[in-house]
């Protein structure tokens, strides 16, 4: 079997090294391209298919760790996801994350004899399979390592000029919107000019639990859950007649039914 790999990188010249490193320690590896940001990467990864992404962390727009879920959400039912190999600059608590979560990294600038040890990892992987809820399981460990802040209490909503002050427990869910983020009430909706990447740290995770990598929703909110024949879900909330849909990263989140 021909394996491929895809490699996501804002930096040419770094991209051109890590390929042609690739290219020296694994020739029969497939190199089907250079994704110049995360968004790019996700696209790319779901037309080709690629076995393997190296994804930069820091990147323009999607970070590494976003594309990788985002393909992971948007990836076709019954094919087997990519290995992610993440491309780092030397941070220690970005460092322990990936261990924790047993998921290769190479830091920058990347070093031939460490990209070897991944090459062979890699190929040790391919020959044993990981099983999507493992990798899914990795995944979401490493998007919630950052340090939380302090729950936010209220929301301000500009209109004009005029500030709406919302509690955050009024909220039904939130969802990104081009720039902004729905924040959405059993009244009304508002418009926050922050992103869903911003506004996570700030939500209480016991009390506001993300379903998609563009939606939040308050959990006591939920008044049911159902599961097609597909297998996949669909929330119903008190107080509205917005339905949500569930991605496969937090699928795990409705174990009961």
């Amino acid at each position: 079997m021909t394996h491929t790999a895809l490699i996501a990188e804002d930096e040419p010249l770094l991209a051109q090294c890590l390929k042609q490193d690739l290219q020296t320690l694994w020739p029969e590896l497939q190199m089907l391209g250079i994704a110049p940001h995360g968004q790019a990467a996700v696209e790319q990864a779901l037309a080709l298919k690629p076995t393997i992404c190296f994804l930069d962390i820091r990147m323009p727009g999607m970070t590494g760790l976003e594309a990788a879920r985002a393909m992971a959400e948007d990836w076709p039912d019954g094919q087997p996801l990519p290995l992610m190999v993440f491309v780092t600059a030397y941070d220690q608590y970005a460092l322990q994350a990936f261990e924790q979560a047993a998921v290769d990294y190479v830091l920058k600038p990347v070093q031939i004899e460490r990209l070897a040890q991944t090459v062979e990892r890699l190929k040790q992987r391919l020959d044993k399979p990981v099983a999507m809820d493992q990798t899914l399981a990795q995944l979401r460990q490493l998007l919630t390592t950052q340090p939380a802040a302090a729950p936010l209490r209220m929301l301000q909503a500009a209109v004009g000029s005029t500030i709406h002050m919302v509690p955050v427990e009024d909220v039904l869910f939130f969802e990104a919107a081009d720039k902004y983020v729905r924040a959405v009430t059993a009244e009304k909706e508002h418009l926050l000019r922050i992103s869903l990447r911003e506004l996570l740290p700030q939500l209480d995770t016991q009390s506001f639990w993300q379903i998609h990598r563009g939606v939040i929703v308050r959990a006591n909110g939920i008044e049911r859950a159902v599961r097609d024949e597909a297998g996949k879900l669909t929330l119903y909330l008190r107080g509205s007649k917005e339905q949500l849909t569930v991605s496969r990263m937090y699928a795990h989140l409705f174990k009961g039914l």
